[in-house]
């Protein structure tokens, strides 16, 4: 049967708050520069505060980023993610149907609050998230549908949403819906942070053969591994899973398929203006190629594609057609 969805993304349903800083404001905070932080309710209210007016609120969160980039390629995507009740819970939702993902969730009735990411966009473009994960947390098995997993070439979960162990539930069980299918699961590693805490279940879960496509950046892939050594994390790295990207920033990707790799260099910008959201619109053009069965040198360079568009501007989701900009670079969707 032919896919519904060409990829459905399953991760944290975020707002983010998008704000300029100064260099000092990082020192100011105790932040981590080019990390995310997880914090609490009390810490989002203060630096919601302390960053000032000057900030914007848009639809976020790493997978929902992506579920959005696949739908601007003219693609058919999903997302499945939790939210309150509440005003910005339906902004979200709104926000999704308005990118062209279809969102398939129902929102939590009771408890917390909609998550919020605090991002602080330093003048190099680099972002620091501060991230209030509130209803993101309880996203359960019951949120997956097996209809529509059984729909989708290919799914889709964030590393971020690893933490609480309901979810890790839901996506293991996306992911045996979706092989009984004949369908395709993926994995984003998300952050370092991530990788730290959970580095053996990642490898179970690539080894294991729950996963079948890794994405990560550079630093990712040399945490997940342990080593500074570039050459052999990705010796490992071709033994434990069928297919790797790997985003280098302005260096391009690479990839190993089959035990075999890649490169691909990065599309020339004229400014850098934000990070954000970089490696979820690479992920968007990666996974929309391979879902339309193109090789994986296609799929790297759509993915570098997409990464060039969203670090133009401000924010994480696309401001043109991808669909269109393919067209004019001669890269077939």
């Amino acid at each position: 049967m032919q896919p519904r969805y060409d990829v459905l993304c399953i991760g944290n349903a975020i707002v983010d708050v998008l704000a300029r800083v100064e260099e000092d404001f990082i020192v100011r905070e105790g932040m981590t520069k080019g990390v995310m932080h997880l914090i609490d309710w009390e810490r989002a209210k203060y630096l919601y505060e302390a960053i000032g007016e000057a900030k914007t609120n848009v639809p976020g969160g790493s997978a929902a980023n992506t579920a959005a980039g696949v739908a601007s390629l003219g693609g058919t995507s999903a997302f499945v993610g939790k939210v309150a009740d509440d005003r910005l819970g339906r902004f979200f939702a709104e926000a999704m149907n308005d990118d062209g993902a279809r969102y398939l969730t129902e929102p939590l009735e009771h408890g917390t609050a909609t998550a919020r990411s605090l991002i602080a966009i330093t003048p190099d473009g680099e972002r620091t998230m501060n991230t209030y994960l509130g209803a993101c947390h309880e996203l359960t098995v019951n949120d997956i549908d097996e209809d529509e997993i059984g729909a989708a070439a290919i799914t889709f979960m964030e590393g971020f949403l690893w933490d609480p162990p309901e979810a890790k539930r839901a996506f293991l069980k996306a992911a045996e819906i979706a092989h009984a299918q004949g369908r395709l699961a993926a994995l984003t590693l998300s952050d370092p942070f991530c990788v730290d805490r959970f580095r053996d279940e990642f490898l179970e879960l690539i080894r294991s053969g729950t996963v079948d496509i890794l994405l990560a950046n550079l630093k990712e892939l040399h945490a997940l591994y342990e080593t500074d050594d570039l050459n052999v994390a990705v010796e490992r790295a071709a033994k434990d899973c069928r297919r790797v990207a790997v985003t280098m920033s302005e260096h391009g990707a690479m990839a190993i398929a089959d035990g075999e790799s890649l490169w691909v260099p990065a599309f020339p910008i004229d400014k850098l203006e934000d990070a954000t959201g970089a490696g979820d619109l690479f992920a968007a053009g990666f996974l929309f190629a391979i879902a339309r069965g193109k090789d994986t040198e296609a799929a790297v360079k759509l993915g570098c594609l997409c990464a060039s568009e969203v670090i133009t501007h401000i924010g994480a989701r696309p401001l043109t057609s991808l669909r269109e900009l393919a067209a004019q670079h001669g890269l077939e969707v």
